[in-house]
């Protein structure tokens, strides 16, 4: 049973670490690194990197994911816990605080000055971010072919759930060549058609479902289940999910909250708390938050054992990059989605310019969305 002063330390270290990260899940990880590895010494660099290995392999978000597995190696089930909530909880509260003001305040036409240029600068952080993502993950004709085919098959009416697992076992095979090229094409475009009429008519047979705790609930414990690829491609389930399936949100509502979690510290996926408060309030916040972070204390419980060695085994390692360049493919066709939203050639201005400043200077995205801000203040009379 570790000491007291033990499990205190490490809720002190991912309190400070679930404040001051910023910049993304690549960003926490370094800081993790460098407080954990590097001055504390809790880890070796080689344990380290074989936590990190393993995180790509499960879903849900990899910085938290790696709190929870530190936590756990410092100070057992109860570091697992502890760790988990505290980098969670400074995101978690701001975001909350921030959904207040925007329900209270969103609708006043001095703050929507200021709103109006976030959706575009949001809309240009994700094309970057996919830009980015498809520079690094895309290492083969094979690779973009299958990205190609999920972003088509979303686009089309096929869930987002069935498009990036489709994408990430037939891709599994086709990349380890346990199929012929011309057929793993084929056959990588029969199953997403396939799969595509039954969400179709899974959609058909769908019936309006009405926003309660418990739906809610489910929504975000669904989405946490299966979130490959980042909090980036949170925005392709949460579009499919919220927007038009059950019609919760607007698109404008989406754009707004991820807007919120990109200029907030710690993990992405707070943006399950902002849209949870704007659709329940304050229990709905709790409620949603509990949901999307629960699969990874279950997944980090479970699977801590094994994911180390699973990432060296070459079926494993063809199944995540599958997966990786599926999770991009359902990015660009939210990203198409959205678009949607720029009805005005200053919110088109606005987009292209932060997409040119994340290009050129490649600042932290809530810079990006604060520059977005402060442009529609200037631009809105």
């Amino acid at each position: 049973m570790p000491s007291r002063s033990r499990l205190l330390e490490i809720a002190q270290v991912f309190l400070k670490l679930g404040t001051i990260s910023v910049g993304g899940p690549a960003a926490h990880v370094a800081l993790m690194e460098d407080e954990l590895v590097t001055r504390r010494r809790w880890v070796s660099r080689d344990d380290f990197l074989d936590l990190l290995g393993a995180t790509n392999l499960i879903p849900g978000p990899n910085s938290t994911e790696m709190a929870i597995s530190l936590g756990y190696l410092r100070g057992g089930w109860a570091g697992w816990f502890i760790a988990g909530a505290a980098f969670i909880l400074p995101a978690a509260s701001i975001t909350a605080m921030c959904a207040w003001f925007y329900v209270h305040g969103g609708t006043l036409p001095q703050a929507a000055r200021w709103w109006f240029g976030i959706p575009p600068a949001t809309i240009a952080v994700i094309a970057f971010a996919a830009w980015r993502l498809t520079r690094t993950a895309v290492k083969s004709h094979q690779q973009a072919i299958i990205g190609l085919a999920v972003a088509i098959a979303a686009l089309v009416g096929v869930s987002e759930i069935v498009a990036l697992f489709m994408g990430g076992l037939l891709g599994m095979f086709w990349l380890r060549r346990a199929v012929p090229r011309v057929a793993g094409r084929v056959v990588v475009a029969a199953a997403l058609i396939l799969s595509g009429g039954v969400s179709l008519a899974a959609a058909v047979t769908a019936t309006r479902v009405p926003i309660t705790l418990w739906n809610l609930g489910a929504v975000f414990l669904k989405v946490g289940s299966v979130l490959y690829g980042g909090g980036y491609v949170l925005v392709a389930f949460l579009e499919a999910a919220l927007v038009r399936e059950r019609g919760w949100l607007t698109e404008r509502q989406l754009l707004d909250a991820i807007a919120v979690g990109q200029f907030t510290p710690g993990p992405v996926l707070s943006t399950a708390t902002f849209i949870g408060y704007v659709l329940a309030g304050g229990p709905g916040a709790i409620v949603a938050t509990i949901g999307i972070f629960l699969p990874s204390f279950l997944f980090v419980a479970y699977l801590q054992a094994i994911l180390p060695r699973i990432r060296r085994g070459v079926w494993a390692a063809a199944f995540l990059d599958a997966v990786n360049v599926a999770a991009i493919g359902l990015m660009v066709a939210v990203l198409i989605r959205l678009t949607s939203n720029l009805t005005d050639w200053r919110q088109w201005t606005i987009a292209a310019a932060a997409l040119a400043a994340g290009v050129l200077w490649k600042p932290h995205a809530g810079w990006l969305i604060v520059g977005g801000a402060m442009a529609g203040a200037v631009l809105v009379r």
